[in-house]
């Protein structure tokens, strides 16, 4: 007869991996939860992760689900954790570990990590001094300067052969002009990356959103991200400025972030 073995009552949550030779300063956010502290926790030669005791039944399976489908508590917990990778980012460089990375107690958590030590520094020394930035650009849905133009009518039944081939004429130019419009969107897009890439040290070319609000006369052409150094935030502002002058496109910047994008998976 096998023995029950219970469950562990317990988990480690494992925030970040930062490179620290002595324990880093962790005040300030309190984590998913107060019922016990934040903590560092050595992984390997100079690398020490931020780590929480949590009670191993809110995150199990069933539990995480449950999560996954009420939106305020998820977001709750993503930001919670969101906090405390900042926190320890604004100290120390920091590799952000994804939302509800946990093992059953320090040893495991502690081998685990050691295990990723080579991948860990290597994120490190990609992304120190560093930080993420989104550039997002759109285009107004119709060529400036142009009102929003209706599909042609078919003519009228009994019309005469002239009437047919105009339509056909204005539906032709409309496609057209639809076309020199979409070429010349997707032209901006690839303009602002190619300027925005030879500053940054990495960049990252996202799919577009296609989703918008019914009465939004615009699309996005250009949904990338770049891990730029730190010492050149000012030139890329300017450089968002100055595309906007240029293309006439709507140029969007946001950041900085942690990098999230750039430490690879870990």
């Amino acid at each position: 007869m096998t023995e029950d073995i219970p469950a562990p009552a317990e988990a480690v949550y494992v925030y970040a991996v930062c490179r620290a030779e002595e324990p880093p300063d962790l005040t300030g956010p309190a984590g998913l939860t107060c019922e016990s502290p934040l903590r560092a926790l050595a992984v390997g030669p100079a690398l020490t992760a931020v780590v929480q005791t949590v009670r191993a039944a809110d995150f199990t399976d069933e539990a995480w689900q449950a999560r996954l489908a009420d939106e305020p508590e998820l977001e709750r917990y993503a930001r919670a954790h969101h906090e405390v990778v900042c926190a320890v980012a604004a100290r120390l460089p920091t590799v952000p570990l994804p939302l509800a990375t946990l093992y059953h107690d320090e040893q495991r958590a502690r081998a685990a990590l050691g295990q990723e030590s080579r991948r860990f520094h290597a994120a490190l020394e990609r992304t120190a001094n560093h930080s993420e930035w989104g550039v997002k650009v759109y285009v107004t849905d119709t060529p400036a300067g142009q009102a929003a133009e209706a599909a042609p009518r078919p003519p009228a039944a009994g019309a005469g052969a002239g009437a047919g081939r105009a339509y056909l004429d204005r539906k032709r130019s409309l496609r057209d002009r639809r076309d020199r419009h979409r070429t010349d969107a997707l032209r901006i897009a690839d303009a602002v990356d190619a300027d925005v890439s030879v500053l940054a040290t990495a960049s990252r070319r996202l799919p577009p959103h296609g989703g918008r609000a019914p009465d939004e006369r615009r699309t996005q052409v250009l949904n990338a991200t770049y891990l730029v150094a730190e010492e050149r935030a000012a030139e890329l502002a300017r450089l968002a400025r100055d595309l906007r002058e240029r293309t006439g496109a709507q140029v969007e910047l946001s950041g900085p972030w942690v990098p999230y994008s750039f430490v690879g998976e870990v």
